[in-house]
């Protein structure tokens, strides 16, 4: 609104004075203006100030105004007999209603000149221009400062008339959004925005180019001027080409001479380029800030910022001013580009003061990417930026060895694993850890990893960066790395030694690498901070948690799902945005120990049973800003005295951070409140088995404190006029603060998992269906008299999925699991699963593992009752996430071969559709294998679903198989056709068929060819019906039958010298075992 205000104030009616007496227009100038006359304008100056004017609503003008009138030129020049019309007014010429031929002369003179933004006349503009451009870059520095731009009040009385417009048509409306990106022109003092460029766009652009005409060329635009800048020359700071497998894609080769050649403004610019060509590096001018030609490429294609040639050394330029810089690198960095900043480190009369022809001294102070944020526009997910180094054991093994950190919160994590050909674990690391940003050794990551990043970065929220680092340049032997760390003084911010963190690793050396390569990274980021006061914590991938590798959070849509829904969003009822990460840290990592379980479950049932508590806690917690990343930035903010010392710039930042710490202090405050009243009311007691909590009195007094000194010192803290004292005084508060900081850590985290444990109860009050407190057993050991006859146990009554959306009018139908053995009851510890496309197979799977999940996080589980055993390990294998350019069969293959190895008797398995990717025969033999290995081997708790009916007669008989299906059911219609409808309910026994050409009639194939596929697969059953017979009668004599035999028999055969006891025993356990089964096969039949 402020830009359309400065536009229309022009457009009204005109004073009668501006006419002459033959009736003229004001805007028509006469052609007895010489050019000497008219140069008399060059001097002016102006009064009124336009910066605040003229500011858009996108981006604020990069450039000053440059002057129009001055108090002693008056708005029209008498110039005889005749009124004449100033360059202002000559705008008009392009709505008066004269004869076109007439005009044509006037226009072709006049139509350079600017409307809104008061720019001269093309005849003040070549001999300003021609004087402008010869001005150093120093020069116009100080010529910045005493510059005045404005306009006459009398320029801003002259009046239009709005009926000279005409009707408003496509042809003359002005283009708004145009107006909103004022661009900068060949000088740095003009801005260029008219009425003109709406009309004839193409005379505007080529106008503002310094030296060309309106038929100029453009090809300075295009390419640049620099011949070590050009793709076909462009070398590393080694002299390396990108061809080269060591080249440094983040350094510049600028040739010795080329450098000696530019000024010296120009050697500081490029003096820093060359070592940061990854970086966008704005280049602080006067009040603007400018980017250089290949930065300038981007500023125009990404900000839709115009190009110009001008700027260090006449070379492409983009700019913005100082109140628009924090927007536009918020924008780029959303945009996943890196950004830096040279700032002016002493103002102009300091640069005076040195010396007559010095320039400011500019420094790179500030750099932001976007895994190393710390602004509010982040989200509530944590950025992490991961380094990752690979290795080898002595046994061949895979170890990767990795460091990441929480730049927001300040935190680091190191850790290490051993991984195989499936690259799980590493799956398992980059969907835990969802880095934004990944640094790697160039050349020292295998062929295999590299697939299994890109795999997983496609697959995630956001998008994730892969930046290579040159050999020797960032991953640092592990001497070198501690020799870095002890010297520097990094990671004052952790409680103990920073070397506890490292020393229970197993793979020290791949670990301290990795670390040394995040350090390298945030040194040449100018982040010191963040190594200085950072904490270091150990991360452990797997220990003393369920563990799920990368494949399976995929596969079950932990984290991400286009469609009904996601694990975490289900449970997320947080009212903190630290709640929320810590939410999903506790999802990739649920319990194995049953009592932590239970605690939890004590809660969260305390909280069920007093919704009243639950109320008051999210009356605190809501008013709670994000304590992790104000602790993390505050203690950034010790040792940073030299940014404060910054001219405009140091105020800037300190104000920011009087601001942090005053909103972490009053979070504090009410967090405390929260957790005083708990203990008050004894509902606290239960954390203490959750979380170590610090003695509140002493914080709190310590609190008080703090508040006093702040109401004292900064009572407007979130809006503080900075003065000099504020440096000082806020660093003693800081360090005082600090102190302490394990402890507010502590009181923080507790805060934190309150939020959790409120969020998981509220999850069950808001819950459509049943939901129910698991019961965790604990582990047995197997009896000695027959191998595996009692196995862990997995008993869910009235499961329904607790996020997916059902297909049926009554929503989602429970059904029950029955799983493995107790004292009481006998069940199969395998569950074959058949039935319809699209009957419901995948969700009732998928339901199985998140109640398992949902049950060792101690949260109530969707289904009426739900026993079981914990989990070790979740495997599974769906073919509905094949990756189409991996090989369907090969992932296939690849999945199974991890399960096989890995998996326990305390597994719980999850196979879909295995086989499917290579022919039936060749499918249906490795489904068939691998399903009686799990059986009878590895005895987990294994739900496998197929379409290979003949495995149903295969494992018939088998007694730790349990056949069901999903049922459907045909439903007649008017026209007498039958139709498919799915039950969605858990039935006994196997399903006759999977209803292919029906589910292939209801998505629309024609009927046509249903019918030809169905007279075709007729025909099939019949020509190898008789290859199927034997399959029939197996249904009676289990595979698991067929080992008993052979091993009675081949005893049998045996010599009378090898029949000793223990043969005896076990022929016995054989016969009554055959006998047994025998009779339950009989009292079946009868039934």
């Amino acid at each position: 609104m402020q830009r359309q205000k400065s536009i229309l104030s022009f457009l009204q009616k005109p004073s009668p004075e501006a006419h002459n007496a033959s009736g003229k227009a004001p805007c028509q100038i006469p052609s007895t203006l010489q050019p000497a006359q008219a140069s008399n304008l060059g001097g002016i100056s102006a009064k009124v100030p336009l910066a605040d004017e003229v500011r858009g609503t996108d981006t604020p003008p990069e450039k000053i105004c440059r002057p129009l009138f001055t108090s002693r030129f008056p708005a029209a020049v008498d110039f005889g007999d005749e009124r004449v019309a100033q360059p202002f007014s000559s705008i008009l010429h392009k709505f008066a209603k004269n004869d076109q031929s007439k005009s044509s002369s006037t226009m072709n003179q006049n139509d350079s000149v600017s409307f809104g933004l008061l720019s001269k006349s093309s005849i003040l503009e070549d001999n300003y221009s021609e004087k402008r451009n010869g001005m150093s870059l120093e020069d116009r520095e100080n010529n910045d400062n005493d510059s005045v731009h404005g306009v006459d009040e009398k320029a801003q009385n002259i009046k239009f008339d709005l009926d000279l417009l005409g009707p408003e048509t496509p042809a003359v409306r002005p283009r708004v959004p145009h107006f909103k990106r004022i661009q900068n022109t060949s000088d740095f003092d003009h801005v260029a925005c008219s009425f003109v460029s709406g009309f004839n766009k193409r005379q505007k652009q080529n106008e503002e180019l310094p030296g060309k005409g309106v038929h100029g060329d453009k090809s300075d635009i295009s390419s640049s001027k620099f011949e070590w800048l050009n793709p076909s020359t462009i070398r590393d700071a080694n002299g390396r080409r990108p061809s080269d497998p060591l080249y440094d894609e983040r350094t510049l080769y600028i040739p010795p001479d080329a450098l000696k050649k530019m000024s010296a403004s120009q050697k500081q610019y490029w003096s820093v380029k060359c070592q940061y060509l990854d970086v966008i590096l704005f280049f602080k001018v006067g009040k603007f800030y400018e980017l250089y030609e290949l930065d300038a490429e981007i500023g125009q294609k990404e900000l839709d910022w115009k190009m110009t040639v001008s700027g260090v050394g006449k070379c492409r330029q983009v700019g913005i001013s100082e109140a628009g810089i924090d927007d536009a690198v918020e924008k780029l960095i959303a945009r996943g580009y890196k950004v830096g900043r040279m700032e002016q480190v002493e103002t102009s009369d300091q640069a005076k003061a040195r010396g007559k022809n010095l320039v400011i001294e500019r420094k790179l102070v500030l750099m932001a990417t976007p895994s190393t944020v710390v602004d509010g526009s982040m989200g509530p997910d944590a950025v992490h930026l991961l380094a990752l180094k690979e290795g080898e054991t002595n046994n061949g093994s895979i170890v990767y060895g990795f460091a990441f950190l929480d730049y927001a919160a300040l935190k680091f994590w190191v850790g290490s694993f051993i991984d195989d050909g499936s690259n799980a674990a590493l799956g398992a690391l980059l969907v835990q850890v969802s880095p934004r940003e990944v640094l790697y050794e160039k050349s020292g990551l295998s062929k295999e990893t590299h697939k299994a990043l890109l795999k997983y970065a496609s697959r995630g929220s956001s998008t994730m960066q892969m930046t290579p680092i040159v050999l020797d340049l960032g991953f640092l032997d592990a001497n070198e790395v501690k020799k870095m760390i002890n010297s520097h003084g990094y990671f004052r911010g952790t409680s103990n030694l920073w070397t506890t963190a490292i020393e229970s690793e197993m793979h020290y050396d791949h670990v301290l690498s990795a670390l040394g390569g995040l350090i390298c990274h945030l040194n040449r980021l100018k982040l010191q901070d963040a190594l200085r006061n950072g904490e270091l914590l150990s991360y452990h991938l797997y220990k003393d948690c369920l563990r799920m590798d990368g494949q399976t959070l995929l596969n079950l849509e932990i984290f991400g799902n286009n469609f009904d829904g996601t694990l975490y969003k289900h449970l997320d009822h947080c009212r903190t945005t630290s709640g929320k990460r810590l939410l999903r840290r506790w999802i990739c990592h649920p319990l194995k120990e049953i009592d932590d379980i239970n605690d939890r479950l004590n809660v969260v049932d305390g909280l069920i049973n007093n919704p009243e508590v639950i109320s008051v806690m999210s009356q605190y917690l809501c008013k709670l800003p994000d304590l992790d990343r104000l602790l993390g930035r505050v203690k950034a903010s010790v040792g940073s005295s030299y940014v404060l010392l910054l001219p405009l710039i140091g105020a800037k930042i300190l104000k920011q951070q009087i601001k942090a710490f005053g909103l972490l202090i009053k979070g504090l405050r009410m967090g405390m409140d929260l957790l005083m009243i708990l203990q008050k009311e004894h509902k606290v007691s239960f954390l203490s088995k959750i979380v170590n909590l610090p003695v509140l009195s002493e914080l709190d007094d310590l609190l008080k404190q703090l508040e006093a000194a702040m109401s004292e010192d900064f009572p407007y803290y979130q809006d503080h006029d900075v003065k000099e004292s504020d440096a000082e005084t806020l660093s003693a508060l800081i360090e005082l603060f600090v102190a302490k900081a394990a402890d507010w850590s502590q009181v923080i985290h507790a805060l934190n998992c309150i939020d959790v444990l409120q969020s998981f109860a509220a999850s069950v009050i808001s819950s459509a269906g049943s939901m129910c407190r698991p019961v965790l057993l604990s582990a047995k050991p197997p009896s000695s008299s027959v191998q595996g006859s009692c196995r862990p146990r997995l008993c869910i009554k009235g499961l329904w999925h607790p996020y997916a959306v059902g297909n049926n009018e009554n929503g989602q139908v429970p059904n029950d699991i029955n799983l493995g053995e107790d004292t009481t009851e006998q069940q199969p510890c395998a569950l074959l699963l058949t039935g319809p496309n699209m009957g419901g197979k995948s969700t009732l799977l998928r339901a199985t593992c998140l109640v398992v999940i949902l049950a060792q996080l101690g949260c109530y589980v969707p289904g009426e009752k739900c026993t079981l055993n914990p989990v070790d390990v979740i495997f599974t294998r769906l073919g509905a996430t094949d990756r189409i350019m991996s090989g369907t069969f090969f992932v296939e293959c690849s999945e199974t071969a991890s399960v096989l190895r890995n998996a326990t008797q305390d597994s719980l398995v999850l196979l879909d559709e295995l086989g499917r990717g290579t022919s039936t025969f060749d499918g249906y033999a490795i489904a068939y294998a691998v399903l009686r290995h799990l059986v009878e081997n590895v005895h987990c708790r294994l739900l496998f679903a197929t379409h290979y009916h003949p495995l149903t007669k295969e494992f018939a008989s088998h007694p730790h198989v349990n056949m069901q299906h999903m049922a459907c059911t045909f439903d007649r219609k008017i026209n007498g056709e039958q139709e498919l409808v799915f039950l969605y309910r858990l039935a006994s026994g196997s399903s006759p068929e999977s209803y292919g050409l029906q589910v292939a009639l209801m998505a629309g194939i024609p009927k046509s060819v249903v019918e030809a596929a169905s007279t075709a697969g007729d025909r099939m059953k019949l020509m190898i019906s008789d290859n199927f017979k034997s399959s029939e009668l197996r249904a009676e004599f289990s595979t698991l039958h067929e080992e008993w035999m052979k091993s009675i028999l081949s005893l049998s055969s045996s010599s009378r010298d090898c029949w000793d006891e223990d043969t005896s025993d076990t022929m016995l356990c054989l016969w009554h075992e055959l006998r047994s089964l025998y009779r339950y096969h009989c009292f079946k039949k009868l039934a």
